[in-house]
């Protein structure tokens, strides 16, 4: 499958590679492009999950006031796609964004790949796109992303009640939050 909207950024870290999905480009993947091709370019594990993604995609994946900053990550080695991490609910206006992450299968677990990618992306975030305030919501059970979070100095601001809904039922999101000059120190300080 040749994309021709090849204008997207590419991060590249010491192992991985961190390529944007553009308006342009996933509008191209789901509009001329084969089941099959999609699973393969995004990674996905099953139809399910494609047919969430091309609903979210007709749906439209950004509006008037919010919208999006998609990366696959990519295993530099053989291109296989590990993960995502994305700046959703990007309210420009107020300078801010929420970020989500997740690899897509546990072999991938456990090797520094989320701290990899991430570092890059924060660095992203407040650089190229004019960031002041990154959010992350977290269920109070995952201790990877809570340590992942507490890594890049992140503060814990409070709990959201009934926030996100899992497996049909309404679970509180721990709300963190990194500010640009907490950034810029952390980077200065070398983490």
């Amino acid at each position: 499958m040749k994309l021709t909207s090849a204008e997207s950024i590419v991060i590249e870290t010491e192992r991985l590679l961190l390529s944007e999905l553009t308006p342009k480009l996933m509008h191209e993947l789901f509009t001329e492009c084969s089941d099959e091709e999609i699973i393969t370019y995004m990674g996905f594990a099953s139809q399910d999950i494609l047919d969430a993604e091309k609903k979210k995609f007709r749906k439209g994946i950004s509006s008037y006031y919010y919208t999006f900053k998609n990366f696959r990550i990519l295993d530099k080695t053989d291109q296989k796609v590990l993960g995502r991490c994305d700046f959703h609910t990007w309210v420009r206006h107020h300078r801010r964004a929420e970020i989500g992450y997740h690899l897509l299968d546990d072999s991938s677990k456990n090797k520094g790949i989320m701290s990899e990618a991430l570092a890059p992306i924060l660095a992203f975030g407040f650089e190229r796109m004019q960031l002041y305030r990154i959010e992350a919501m977290v269920a109070s059970y995952n201790e990877p992303s809570l340590k992942l979070l507490q890594k890049f100095g992140f503060t814990l601001e409070g709990n959201l009640r009934g926030h996100y809904v899992v497996n049909g039922v309404n679970e509180d999101s721990l709300v963190h939050s990194l500010l640009l000059p907490e950034f810029e120190k952390f980077e200065k300080f070398g983490k």
